[in-house]
């Protein structure tokens, strides 16, 4: 098969890969559409330890069944599905709760460590297995259901607080995850959704996906423009999609006392806080962590539309441009928000 081979920081070649074994309880997915995430430009420096190469990355796709291990029964050739990003072991303690992500065993698409490697989908073929799979409606294209990875990542966040119709909800980080956080707490109800980037075409399609009001800490001070939109509370919850320690640190200081921060971007391993807030504050802390049996839930609100993917496709190209179009995005000279590859 024709694969995105990564090579080295900074490094793809579009060549030959042997096709990927079918294990008894996997599916063969021929793939249709895979996203680049950011995880994955970020990967591709060399610099997270989470893409050894050489592996082809890739947990955001979607395509067609092309063949079945033979203890699969749920499927079959020709479905068109979609596929989590989380390979979980179905069996550990935290599997047999729901807590997905939290699978003792848990490998990741894509993505290559110390501890394990496992090829994903920037490929003709990927093999997964078939608890992680989920078939998709005709009236969603493999290139939207690629991003359905993405947005069972804003859900499950979403769930990670309280949210009621009086609250003001914080999302600091107008990227992808940032803009599926913003639309599902948008559903939850609260009285008011603040979107936070200092790019503003991204705070343009925050605008449009719901957000209330945008702000931008490159032009307005974060914390005046919160309290000014809260009556000098702060807001209830606030979710910090980015990643950077600086981010976390304004994601506590916009949120109100008794107020919930859940910490989603994952770019720096450390980030310092006074613990006094903590304790005086009486704020509450929380991660969250990919997806957690959300996937089928995902299906349904973007066939309906209550989740819209369209805004965030910016361009679809063919596999074989993928190292120009990672080049693009690390750079981050365009306003790109998803870049869809087709095999």
């Amino acid at each position: 098969m024709k694969a995105l081979i990564y090579t080295g920081p900074h490094s793809f070649e579009y060549s030959d890969f042997p096709d990927p074994a079918v294990g008894d309880d996997e599916v063969l997915v021929g793939v249709k559409a895979c996203g680049i995430c950011g995880s994955d430009v970020h990967g591709s420096t060399g610099e997270t330890g989470r893409r050894i190469p050489p592996l082809i990355m890739g947990h955001e796709a979607a395509g067609i069944v092309e063949g079945l291990g033979r203890n699969v029964k749920d499927f079959e050739q020709g479905d068109r599905v979609c596929f989590d990003s989380t390979v979980y072991c179905n069996q550990c303690p935290p599997c047999r709760e729901g807590r997905f992500n939290r699978c003792e065993k848990r490998q990741v698409l894509g993505v290559s460590t110390g501890d394990f490697k496992r090829h994903g989908a920037f490929a003709e073929y990927v093999a997964v297995p078939w608890w992680i799979v989920s078939n998709i409606p005709d009236n969603v294209s493999f290139v939207q259901a690629a991003l359905l990875e993405p947005v069972s990542i804003g859900v499950h966040a979403a769930s990670r607080a309280p949210i009621t119709p009086d609250d003001t909800v914080a999302v600091i980080g107008a990227g992808t995850i940032g803009l599926f956080i913003l639309q599902a707490v948008r559903l939850r109800g609260p009285a008011k959704v603040i979107a936070c980037d200092t790019n503003e075409f991204r705070l343009g399609v925050a605008k449009k996906l719901g957000a209330d009001k945008v702000v931008n800490p490159a032009k307005t001070d974060l914390k005046e423009a919160i309290l000014k939109e809260t009556d000098g509370r702060g807001a209830n919850v606030t979710f910090e999609a980015v990643g950077f320690a600086g981010t976390f640190q304004e994601a506590i200081s916009i949120t109100k006392t008794g107020g919930y921060v859940v910490a989603v971007g994952n770019l720096e391993s450390r980030a310092e806080f006074n613990p006094q807030e903590l304790v005086a504050r009486e704020l509450t802390f929380t991660g969250s962590y990919a997806s957690s049996g959300e996937f089928g839930d995902c299906i349904d609100l973007v066939a309906s539309g209550k989740i819209d993917v369209e805004p965030l496709i910016s361009e679809v190209l063919p596999l074989s441009q993928g190292p120009r179009a990672f080049d693009r995005l690390l750079k981050a000279e365009e306003n790109l928000l998803k870049i869809v590859l087709e095999p």
